[in-house]
């Protein structure tokens, strides 16, 4: 449950907090005094979307913490899933910067805003006004169809099965339009194939034939040039070699009388050495090279292929070349093997159905048990709320084509008066019967939800009296297993309360306190007469209030 929330800097919000009780708070004030600035804030809190401008004062943050109380409800699952530390007394965080960025924490750990919503729809379920019209949400019927015949487990296992179905079946079907659209191609592909195969494309090759091509184009001047290096280092007479080893020679007669004359014999020693090599590499080249007109226009051929494919196949190399060869034989794989591999899809995404139609019998046998209660509760609920010949049904239908939560369509049939025959809710009810029609169904779904907080925004609209009233014992009957807080105007709502907190506004900024015993008669008695309160209202508000 939520235990403090502070808000700071946050639309007409200076700065306030509120700690909450663990039952029923009940949260009063005129119109317009930031009673839904305060459940905006919340709602940010809890990971909606920043819709525009919450920034009051532009040179700084705006930041939004709440302290949950949460042991007990089992979330560790959910904190180790979303990679949280988990903790008890669990403190979110969410900061908006006055360039509109935002920023979340769980337990001083940053997290998504994604991450933030699924933790948010686990701690509290906000209730406002313009909720009464999710009656005509399918999702919502469903939902709340599903909790009352407990079939989570079920619908979790549907899900798995339904989703590789969905996935079986896209991918079928990606399958049979390339396949087909393939097999249209299917001669010009193979020609194509044929071409790059029959080309032997290998990696290195251009490299290799571009410089077999630079030499033998060239063979007559290279063979003339190494012929020459050879003469000059290996001539019988005039050879660098013969004349350095004559020099080496030299050198070691005298090595007795000059002393330097040893270390140079080794140094050209050292050279003599590298030239043989040199000219050793030299001569063989040279016998090696020599002009090949036959071998140059073979070289010249193969490359002119190979630039020709690249050209008409728009690749920038052999590389590419070969990526588009291996393209096409896969496509022709999968025009010979497409049958194939289309008749596996067909029987996974069969078995798949299979499966999920069993679960899908398996959830309207489920909805179905659980209607005729569903029904019976809320009609007994709607009798509490002052509309004892109202009917209330839940019908399940089975569409025949499975969907994301199975094959049913479920309808909320109602009628008010006994005499009429159950219409659509969403159809025929009007405000103060769609008030009533919620409040049972929140009431009675909540629990069984196991939500830790839920707040009411004004769910008593449209009603008074002792209608009124009676919906104030339902709010405070459900405030006993849960925490529930109520935004109401309706004073005998307000007085089942087990804390009450009005919220005001001063010098244009909305604030709010906490209610004494005798803060509290009195605002009563000002919901009761309005500003001039009088000495019967005064005395109604202690009656409401069993002072």
């Amino acid at each position: 449950m939520l235990t403090c929330l502070t808000v700071e800097n946050y639309a007409l919000i200076d700065k306030l907090e509120l700690t909450l009780d663990p039952h029923l708070n009940i949260i009063t004030g005129e119109t317009g005094a930031g009673k839904s600035i305060l459940l905006g804030a919340l709602g940010l809190l809890l990971g909606a979307k920043n819709e525009g401008s919450a920034i009051k004062d532009n040179s700084r943050n705006c930041v939004i913490d709440g302290i949950f109380d949460i042991s007990g409800l089992g979330l560790e699952p959910l904190f180790e899933q979303l990679d949280l530390d988990y903790a008890d007394e669990t403190v979110i965080r969410r900061m908006i910067t006055p360039s509109g960025k935002s920023r979340s924490f769980v337990n001083d750990s940053p997290v998504q805003l994604s991450q933030l919503k699924e933790l948010g729809t686990r701690l509290i379920d906000i209730h406002s006004q313009h909720q009464n019209l999710i009656l005509s949400s399918a999702a919502f019927r469903m939902q709340a169809a599903d909790t009352m015949a407990d079939t989570a487990a079920v619908i979790a296992e549907y899900g798995t099965e339904y989703a590789a179905m969905t996935d079986a079946e896209r991918r079928l079907s990606a399958l049979k339009a390339e396949t087909e659209q393939a097999r249209k191609d299917e001669e010009w592909i193979r020609f194509q194939v044929e071409e790059l195969v029959g080309a032997d494309l290998r990696p290195g090759e251009v490299e290799e034939l571009e410089a077999e091509q630079a030499v033998l184009a060239d063979a007559d001047k290279i063979g003339e040039a190494l012929g020459n290096i050879v003469s000059a280092l290996d001539g019988e007479e005039t050879g660098v070699i013969s004349q350095l080893k004559s020099a080496e020679t030299a050198l070691r007669h005298i090595r007795e009388s000059y002393r330097p004359s040893a270390e140079l014999a080794e140094r050209l020693h050292s050279a003599i050495l590298e030239l043989k090599d040199i000219n050793m590499s030299v001569a063989a080249d040279a016998e090696r090279i020599e002009a090949d007109p036959e071998r140059l226009e073979a070289v010249d051929a193969r490359l002119a292929t190979i630039w020709s494919l690249c050209r008409k196949h728009r690749a920038e190399n052999v590389a590419e070349l070969a990526a588009l060869r291996d393209r096409y034989k896969a496509q022709l794989d999968a025009i010979t093997f497409g049958d194939e591999e289309i008749r596996k899809l067909e029987e996974e995404r069969d078995v798949r159905t299979r499966r999920a139609s069993a679960l899908a019998d398996k959830l309207h046998a489920a909805r179905l048990a659980a209607a005729p209660k569903f029904g019976r509760e809320i009609t007994e609920r709607l009798s509490r709320l002052g509309m004892p010949d109202a009917v209330f049904n839940v019908e399940i239908n089975d569409t025949g084509v499975l969907s994301a939560y199975g094959r049913d369509e479920i309808t909320f049939r109602f009628s008010a008066n006994g005499n009429m025959a159950p219409q659509p809710v969403e159809r025929i009810a009007s405000g103060g019967e769609m008030s009533r029609v919620m409040l049972s169904l929140k009431s009675l779904l909540a629990g069984r939800m196991k939500l830790p907080t839920i707040i009411f925004d004004e769910i008593d609209t449209g009603v008074s009296g002792r209608i009124a009233d009676a919906m104030g014992d339902i709010i405070a009957e459900l405030s006993q297993s849960m925490q529930v807080v109520n935004i109401t105007h309706l004073p005998q709502v307000a007085s089942k309360g087990d804390t009450h907190f009005v919220v005001y506004k001063e010098n244009s900024r909305s604030n709010i306190r906490r209610l004494t015993n005798d803060e509290r008669i009195t605002e009563i008695a000002k919901m009761l007469s309005g500003s001039d309160i009088t000495d019967a209202a005064l005395s109604q508000a202690r009656h409401l209030l069993g002072k």
